[in-house]
């Protein structure tokens, strides 16, 4: 990617399902490149209305009571995006506060996930044309979303994959962004990371909390280490994403290094996030053993 002609910062886009993916997958990411100087920005697709409440005084905004959930997380967003430094719209959204155009799906299967105004279920030519537009108006020069399996299968992460793939596609060559990457972890991390929490996490230290089986099988996102091209290490950038991510409470319980979902189960909180390149045309991925010089750092070519 030449640099731009103008001298403006390079524009990264991430692209999510849910407020608090975006925090969770690629926070070290989205902070490392704000702390850089470059322009990120975030698109969420939907307001996490279906997400499970952990904290007991906050359930009654849940779907099946209140269902105030969605417009809650969307202030969770808020003020985590203020910690990364990240600029963020979510996509459809009503500009007179009257809610997001897609909903949270739920879990496959559930019945939300038949609601008509649910994100599995939106036409993928018009939420594709809603990003496209928003890729336009920003002159993204990467972009950054789920892998094909929406990360560990989530209907919406999947859905959040399929819509930003077409809408790269619809671009002219001039308009497409240069990059275009998908969030994988290398298995020799995740291993790493399981065997973390299990000697730094005590069972029992927090009420509930559970480790992950040693036999567990892993989501569909960690994948063979020279399946990786790039990686993001760094320390200070992980530590502003632990504090946007204690913004996110209703869906993330944080304890240090590592955290919790409404499972329970312990995962570790690590510094390091990995990539894949894929063509922006066609969606297919590079490998990280063919890429010059092995695993590249950074989302940027100069990084």
């Amino acid at each position: 990617m030449p640099p731009d002609p103008t001298g403006r910062p390079a524009r990264l886009v991430f692209v999510h399902a849910h407020p608090d993916d975006e925090t969770l997958a690629t926070g070290v990411a989205m902070a490392h490149h704000a702390i850089a100087g470059d322009e990120v920005h975030l698109l969420t697709c939907t307001l996490g209305e279906e997400g499970e409440v952990i904290p007991p005084e906050l359930c009654h905004l849940a779907a099946d009571r209140e269902d105030r959930l969605g417009p809650y997380r969307r202030e969770e967003l808020r003020r985590a995006m203020a910690v990364l430094g990240v600029a963020h719209v979510v996509l459809g959204e009503d500009p007179h506060g009257g809610g997001s155009r897609y909903r949270d799906s739920g879990m496959a299967g559930t019945p939300s996930a038949e609601r008509p105004d649910a994100f599995v279920r939106a036409d993928q030519d018009e939420a594709a044309a809603l990003v496209a537009a928003h890729l336009r108006r920003l002159r993204a020069d990467v972009v950054v979303t789920y892998d094909p399996c929406g990360g560990y299968a989530h209907p919406d992460h999947i859905q959040t994959h399929r819509v930003t793939m077409a809408a790269i596609r619809t671009l002219p060559d001039a308009e497409r962004p240069g990059r275009v990457y998908w969030r994988f972890t290398p298995r020799s991390w995740a291993l790493q990371d399981r065997e973390w929490v299990r000697s730094h996490v005590q069972p029992g230290e927090q009420p509930g909390l559970t480790l992950p089986p040693e036999d567990a099988p892993f989501p569909p996102s960690v994948v063979e280490d020279d399946q990786v091209t790039h990686e993001v290490v760094d320390p200070e950038a992980a530590r502003l994403r632990t504090q946007a991510l204690l913004e996110h409470r209703t869906q993330v319980s944080v304890h240090g290094d590592y955290y919790a979902l409404s499972n329970d189960i312990a995962a570790r909180l690590s510094a390091r996030e990995g990539y894949v390149l894929v063509d922006p045309a066609t969606g297919t991925p590079a490998r990280g053993a063919a890429m010059p010089g092995g695993r590249h750092t950074g989302l940027l070519p100069d990084t």
